[in-house]
This record gives C-alpha cells, sequence and structure tokens, in this order.
C-alpha cells in the first residue's frame, strides 16, 4: 500500500495508509497482546491499493504510551480519541487476538460499520482457569514461564518463515502488559465478564453491525450457540492452519473478507 503516515493519533503510534473514500469504509486494524502494528504488514499488501487503513498501536506497546488502565473499556476510550484524531468516520475494526475483544467492546461503544474477530474467544472459559491458576506465577519474577507455554501453543512453528521471524521481532511480553490487559480475567468473576460480553453483543445487534469471527480451526459448537443466541447475524469462518496467526498463515483470504466490509 502507499502513502503511508507514521504518526501519534490522538496519543497512539499508527501508520495510516490510503486516501479518504466515500465508497468503502476506512479499516482499524488492532494487533494482539505484546506485538504491536508491524505484524499487519503482510496483510496490508494484499489490501487494494489506495484503500484507508489505519493500524494502531495498542497502548503500552510498540510506540505508544503506557496507560494507567488497560481494561478493554479504558483501552477502547483511547482508540476512540485515536480513531477520531485520524478523521476516521464509522470504521470496519478488525482485531487479532486481543485486538479481537478490544474490536468488540468499541463497536459495542463507538460508531462502527463492522467487527472481525481474528481468532479471540470472547469468553475468558480454559484460558481464564489457566491464568487464575497460575497467577502467582504471572505476578512473580518468573511470570515469562507462563508466557512461553502460551506461546508455544500458537503454532508460531508452523508459519512461513519469514513470518515465524516477523512474530518473534515484534512480540514484547513486559509483565505490566500480560497484568493490565488481563486484569478482568484475574479478577472479575466470570459470569460478570460474560453478562458484559453479552451486553457488547447486545448493542452490537441492536444497531445492526456485521460481525465475523475468524478462526483457524472449528469454534466449539456451545460457543458459537451463545454469541449467536445474542448477536443472530454473527458470521463464522474457519481458515484452516495450526496456528494462531491467520493475518499470517493465509493474509490473501482474510484481506478480502476484511477488505469487504
Amino acid at each position: 500500500m502507499s502513502d503511508t503516515h507514521i504518526q501519534l493519533h490522538g496519543g497512539l503510534a499508527g501508520d495510516l495508509h490510503g486516501d479518504p473514500d466515500d465508497a468503502r469504509p476506512p479499516l482499524v486494524l488492532l494487533h494482539g497482546l505484546t506485538s504491536d502494528r508491524r505484524l499487519w504488514g503482510p496483510l496490508l499488501a494484499e489490501l487494494p491499493e489506495g484503500r484507508r487503513v489505519l493500524a494502531l498501536d495498542l497502548p503500552g506497546h510498540g510506540g505508544s504510551p503506557r496507560s494507567a488502565s488497560y481494561t478493554p473499556d479504558a483501552v477502547a476510550a483511547l482508540l476512540h480519541r485515536a480513531i477520531t484524531s485520524a478523521g476516521l468516520d464509522r470504521p470496519v475494526l478488525a482485531g487479532h487476538s486481543l485486538g479481537g475483544l478490544l474490536a468488540t467492546v468499541y463497536a459495542a461503544a463507538h460508531p462502527a460499520r463492522g467487527v472481525v474477530n481474528i481468532d479471540q474467544p470472547l469468553l475468558p472459559g480454559p484460558f481464564g482457569e489457566l491464568l487464575r491458576g497460575n497467577e502467582a506465577l504471572l505476578r512473580g519474577p518468573g511470570y515469562l514461564r507462563l508466557w512461553e507455554r502460551l506461546t508455544a501453543g500458537m503454532g508460531i512453528d508452523t508459519l512461513p518463515p519469514a513470518a515465524q521471524d516477523l512474530v518473534r521481532d515484534v512480540s514484547t511480553p513486559r509483565q505490566d502488559l500480560l497484568l493490565g490487559y488481563w486484569h478482568d480475567i484475574l479478577t472479575r468473576p466470570e459470569d460478570e465478564i460474560r453478562e458484559r460480553r453479552e451486553q457488547d453483543l447486545t448493542a452490537l445487534h441492536t444497531r445492526g453491525v456485521p460481525y465475523r469471527h475468524v478462526s483457524t480451526g472449528e469454534v466449539p459448537e456451545p460457543y458459537r450457540v451463545w454469541l449467536r443466541s445474542v448477536l443472530p447475524g454473527a458470521v463464522f469462518t474457519v481458515l484452516p492452519s495450526a496456528g494462531h496467526f491467520p493475518h499470517l498463515s493465509h493474509p490473501r483470504e482474510l484481506a478480502a473478507l476484511i477488505g469487504a466490509g
């Protein structure tokens, strides 16, 4: 893509691509935890020339400053300030991993024309149990052992060599980021988190915001049933892969899905 400007938007670092376009909504790309906006490079290369896209660094990541709070609501407010500062109106938000949750929370509270959630369940489930069961480790000096355990299951070694290098180059697993972005999972009851996500999905349903969940494997049936019980129009798409990075294993196919928004 061309016409790239790297600067701060409402206090967050981001790359703004393309030109304003009345025919296609702008896109906002949100990376996952400990990553940064560079991980969108392969997907950006597959989007149509001139498409208006803002790839942001989440608070505390890349070139963006740290924040006093990393709860979903607090981060969504900072994202809204950045998106507004960039002059984008009602974007389609695509978020990978944690970014998928943030895209959902953002679109529930602010104007948006669509959400593409890339491989991120909205309920903590077994992952939450794992975090809470290892909270002492996570809060201690050996916290990276838990992070390494998690990344070992992400299928990084199944990606093309250049993509593997990219994932490793952009990862900055600071303890404050893990504790901050996982704060709700560690401190709030599962039922409370479920209720809040149902409120978010209800808001999307009420406003008719399209919602697509993209995963690398089949989503468990109970989760699909739950999500569609609140957001009946939700679409589930599988881009088969052994890993957690469909924007790196299937950049062309995912770009087509996101670009159609």
